[in-house]
């Protein structure tokens, strides 16, 4: 991971640097500075900002790690060195923590409300480019990544099956082409469709945008029927609703919104 990092870091500051900071040939000497928390709640990006050390001057003191709660008023590290590199790299570090704490504050939230009745899980609904970045943030947080790409578990969508005879046609096919290990989630928008997976083998069915009476029918269903078959609900699950799905007896819930609607968290730096 580490190499995938750095060179994630290197893309950050290209970015921002560009053809050269035009305040580095003013600055000299070293110097120090805190990143201060102006807000309460879960860190994550650390694991990112401590490479920034491998590609500039600069040396960290870190007084909290990624996953624990803070504070307002917080000293959440203490970055030393270049002054030069300090000045040029400020703003990287502290958009990777402000996006990566929005992201992991926002899924400690929806961890609270499940309190450990089932898994709260993310989605591939990221920011390009940002899938591992948001992901991690997100793990920080708490919840239960879903799958990385399309590489991972094999989603039957209702886009791909359209392009299939029936679901028990769709999963015969790709039993012969995925490797043995893989394991296959079908999309069911209906009863009728979940319990056509189930039959079919699908190791996980998902309960999209199922009213709650119907995924409790199919929770029923699974319970006396296929009891190793995994169930997901998902579609416009929120914090406000999250209660009714946990009633429904599903083993998970995924939610785009854990990343897709947290917002930033504020931290600035102040030279001591």
């Amino acid at each position: 991971m580490k190499h995938q990092i750095v060179d994630f870091l290197k893309q950050v500051l290209n970015e921002d640097i560009g053809r050269g900071d035009l305040a580095r040939e003013l600055i000299k000497g070293n110097t120090k500075a805190k990143i201060v928390a102006k807000s309460e709640g879960i860190i994550a990006g650390i694991e990112y900002i401590k490479y920034f050390s491998e590609l500039a001057d600069v040396k960290f003191d870190f007084n909290f790690e990624d996953g624990s709660e803070y504070k307002k008023g917080d000293i959440i590290f203490e970055v030393y060195g270049s002054a030069k590199d300090i000045l040029s790299i400020e703003r990287s570090m502290l958009n990777i923590l402000q996006h990566a704490s929005g992201i992991a504050s926002n899924a400690f939230e929806f961890i609270k409300k499940i309190d450990g009745h089932l898994k709260i899980l993310d989605t591939r609904k990221t920011r390009p480019l940002l899938r591992t970045f948001e992901k991690y943030a997100a793990k920080c947080g708490g919840v239960t990544n879903h799958r990385l790409g399309l590489d991972d578990c094999l989603m039957l969508k209702d886009t791909h099956l359209a392009t299939f005879r029936s679901i028990a046609d769709a999963i015969t096919i790709a039993r012969e082409h995925i490797p043995f290990t893989t394991k296959i989630e079908v999309e069911c928008e209906t009863e009728r469709q979940a319990r056509e997976a189930m039959a079919a083998g699908a190791d996980i069915v998902m309960c999209d945008n199922m009213d709650f009476d119907t995924i409790k029918r199919v929770v029923e269903f699974r319970d006396q029927t296929y009891p190793y078959v995994l169930l997901e609900a998902s579609g416009n699950v929120t914090l406000d609703n999250i209660d009714e799905f946990i009633k429904t007896g599903v083993d998970a819930i995924s939610s785009g919104a854990i990343i897709h609607q947290a917002t930033f968290k504020d931290f600035s730096m102040k030279i001591i």
